[in-house]
């Protein structure tokens, strides 16, 4: 049995105001010519398929038409609710879908969907575990919750592969993050050990943006195909594409990626920057958060960049970073400064230029309201 395991796609992603849906088509390509190309016999999304629980109409036919050269193809689809998902929505139609070997698990009804598949061994179950809030599955936490729901699985032979979306952490110790993950909480009710996933000889994961191993049993995190910030800058992408042969014996091969637009981040004087030889150095079309150490004042230098880095998301000035670090303003200090003034200084970091008159008044007369209440 050959599957692609993959996740978090976050279709319908804005980042820093850029609309990730043609990267997202691109990548999604990707994945599909490599379902081609290996010959797999299913492809595995766990969870996050949508960025928000109310995705843009765009991001449904991204969707859409993935859906359906994956049912041209013949090659079936297994795909569970994220915590980003809004359960109903991507559930729908799933009794319907099933027929074109579509396998949805959305809303959790009290029981586990469970997909066979068969190969020269025989069946392979697939158990689809989207994620599910404690108090739905009649528990305190989320690790009570996936073990009770993953009881009768878990009582049953044969060779078997979990999905299933959460923060799975081993013996305490948390997987690796980044800054994509904006609706991870760490520690305490929200974490899943490891150790409940025991007898299955594969588990997909989904809710982490670097691929990485968990626990001492075959617990993988595919990771997101597209960095989504630039604490991931540089991180290779990539798809699992994993082998489970005669009595589980196992194989885990990470398949890279290639992004429509590297996402990176260059630093120097703004001078410096605008250099061709710079420029030309790597693809300018990157997605691009430019570091400027010049000292004196500068005037639209991220529209001066653009000029020649089109798709530049951010830029930051150096001078201005002890702002934003404790190293050299303290948290009393920060929280002294009134609401208009801490706008003051993100909007600086985030643009690099102060915000304009109107802006500030609708934020004074926010704050005025704020504190009269």
């Amino acid at each position: 049995m050959r599957f692609i395991h993959t996740g978090d796609w976050h279709i319908g992603k804005t980042v820093n105001d850029f609309s990730m849906l043609e990267d997202q088509r691109h990548i999604l390509k990707q994945i599909y010519d490599i379902a081609i190309r290996e010959r797999v016999d299913a492809v595995v999304v766990a969870g996050d398929i949508y960025d928000r629980a109310i995705p843009p109409a765009e991001a449904v036919l991204v969707l859409n038409d993935f859906l359906t050269e994956m049912e041209r193809a013949r090659i079936p689809v297994l795909m569970i609710s994220g915590n980003h998902d809004s359960p109903e929505r991507v559930g729908f139609a799933a009794e319907i879908l099933e027929n074109r070997h579509v396998y949805i698990a959305g809303i959790y009804q009290g029981r586990l969907k469970r997909v066979c598949l068969e190969d020269d061994y025989g069946e392979v179950a697939f158990v689809l575990l989207p994620f599910v809030k404690p108090a739905v599955a009649g528990a305190g936490t989320n690790g009570e919750a996936v073990e009770k729901m993953l009881r009768e699985e878990k009582l049953m032979g044969g060779r078997k592969i979990l999905v299933t979306h959460y923060f799975v952490t081993d013996a305490g110790k948390e997987p690796e993050l980044s800054e994509g993950e904006t609706t991870v909480h760490v520690g305490g009710l929200d974490n899943v050990e490891a150790s409940l996933f025991s007898g299955f000889d594969y588990v997909a994961l989904g809710h982490i943006h670097k691929p990485q191993k968990i626990g001492q049993g075959q617990n993988y995190y595919a990771g997101a195909p597209l960095a989504y910030s630039f604490s991931e800058a540089g991180q290779e992408k990539s798809v699992n594409l994993v082998e489970l042969g005669e009595e589980g014996r196992l194989s885990v091969q990470r398949l890279p990626l290639s992004p429509l637009h590297g996402m990176r981040r260059i630093r120097g004087r703004l001078e410096e920057l605008m250099a061709p030889e710079v420029a030309e150095a790597a693809d300018c079309r990157d997605y691009i958060r430019a570091e400027l150490t010049n000292e004196e004042e500068l005037i639209n230098p991220i529209g001066t960049l653009r000029t020649v880095y089109p798709n530049i998301m951010q830029v930051v000035l150096i001078k201005n970073e002890k702002r934003e670090n404790p190293a050299y303003t303290s948290r009393l200090e920060e929280r002294r400064k009134d609401i208009p003034h801490l706008f003051k200084e993100f909007y600086e970091m985030i643009r690099g230029e102060e915000p304009d008159a109107q802006r500030m008044e609708i934020i004074w007369e926010a704050a005025r309201a704020a504190q009269e209440k």
